[in-house]
């Protein structure tokens, strides 16, 4: 199933949004002084008009910034779409509810706050292929995503990205299959370059990188003692593993979540 082709705003618009705004601003420049201050220096009648304030060039260059402004506004909108996908996942069911499109959008938000850089190749569908290129460290890594709720990923699947593992130069393939795999396919990937990824080690995946957002936002976000210790009682309280003091309890004023926090805070950040 293709996914249509893409031209260069399409390609803009995968990209983190502040560089298609970049991009539109320097293509503006670009446009609207750099092409006339060089028609300026050729001479002659065109000159003439630019040196007169004509300039037939500044519609274009408007046009050529709003385009990368709306690319810019499809990538910040897409990036806000998969994280909030990706943060409303609470089990398997919520999973399987998702499309292959969604699907693919999930596995590949996952890996990306993991810190691997995240292509969505077009060259796969919802009969499978190469769905995501990861590169993390210099190491490049093919995906296939398949969102098959009854049916475990057969042999011959992962024979085929095993295939496309050498084709590609690539140094690592992962397949993220909701229904597992067969034995067959398990044996196959045995001491090969390739992971296999469960629904329940995916799931597993999805809730680690959860809470290390929420850990990320708690150091964040303003905190303040909580007084009433609800049954927790000060005996009970962890000792901060930097400076050896009893943690306090505090709550994160966004999510009401709360943790024991060191008592030194903001000078140690130390959290549990």
């Amino acid at each position: 199933m293709g996914r249509g082709r893409k031209n260069f705003f399409n390609d803009l618009a995968v990209l983190p949004w502040p560089v298609g705004l970049g991009v539109g601003a320097l293509g503006y420049l670009f446009i609207a002084h750099g092409i006339p201050l060089w028609f300026a220096r050729q001479g002659g009648a065109l000159a003439q008009a630019f040196a007169n304030g004509a300039n037939p060039f500044r519609p274009l260059a408007w046009l050529f910034f709003a385009l990368c402004a709306i690319a810019a506004t499809a990538s910040f909108l897409s990036a806000r779409r998969k994280r909030r996908l990706l943060d409303t996942r609470t089990g398997l069911d919520s999973i399987a509810a998702l499309g292959w499109r969604d699907f693919e959008r999930l596995v590949g938000e996952a890996f990306r706050r993991q810190g691997y850089s995240v292509e969505e190749t077009g060259l796969g569908g919802a009969d499978g292929g190469i769905d995501l290129i990861l590169r993390k460290g210099g190491r490049r890594t093919l995906v296939q995503c398949k969102q098959w709720r009854r049916e475990k990923v057969p042999v011959n699947v992962v024979r085929e990205m095993y295939g496309l593992l050498a084709h590609h130069g690539a140094d690592e393939v992962r397949i993220a299959a909701l229904g597992g795999f067969t034995p067959d396919a398990a044996r196959f990937a045995d001491g090969k370059p390739i992971e296999l990824i469960d629904g329940p080690a995916l799931l597993a995946m999805i809730r680690e990188v959860q809470r290390a957002g929420s850990v990320a936002e708690g150091m964040q976000a303003r905190v303040d003692p909580v007084f009433s210790t609800e049954g927790l009682q000060e005996s009970s309280a962890p000792h901060c593993p930097r400076c050896d003091a009893p943690m306090v309890r505090r709550s994160n004023r966004r999510t009401g979540e709360a943790f024991w926090g060191c008592p030194a805070f903001p000078i140690c950040r130390e959290t549990m």
